[in-house]
């Protein structure tokens, strides 16, 4: 049996994503963990998530946000400014009015408004209703135009 190297960069990664609700605006918290073997990334992903709940970290994130939404000073819209901002495949997109605008679609009949989601290889529009998921997602096409599949 050979043994694992404990010394130099750990080969394997467990990334975990910890979403506070239904919506697109919900927080998330993704926190990482690595190690030498498959084992030891296990078992420290287990040790990591028992002690983010033991010790309050996902309460106190939720909190945090939801004071941070209350400290913005912003104009426009009920929750803050003219655009909120999402983080979207490593990148913020504005998703109001203006140049980063959440595009039109004809046809489009969601009373509650999008947001726009874009990942290396994919684009869609999502409903902002209360649940996020009223009104069927609207995807990205070759030609630029948004449509429901």
């Amino acid at each position: 049996m050979t043994s694992t190297p404990t010394e130099g960069p750990a080969p394997f990664t467990i990334g975990f994503t910890l979403k506070a609700g239904t919506g697109f605006d919900a927080e998330w918290l993704t926190p990482k963990v690595y190690g030498h073997s498959a084992d030891e990334t296990a078992e420290r992903g287990a040790e990591l998530l028992n002690a983010m709940k033991a010790r309050g970290l996902i309460d106190l994130a939720s909190k945090a946000a939801d004071y941070t939404r209350s400290q913005y000073k912003g104009g426009g819209n009920p929750g803050g400014g003219s655009a909120p901002k999402r983080f979207n495949g490593g990148r913020v997109e504005n998703t109001g009015s203006g140049s980063g605008a959440t595009p039109k679609t004809v046809g489009d009949d969601c009373p509650h408004g999008r947001s726009l989601v874009t990942k290396a290889n994919w684009s869609a529009l999502f409903c902002d209703g209360p649940d996020g998921d009223k009104c069927n997602p609207l995807w990205k096409q070759k030609d630029g135009s948004f449509k429901a599949k």
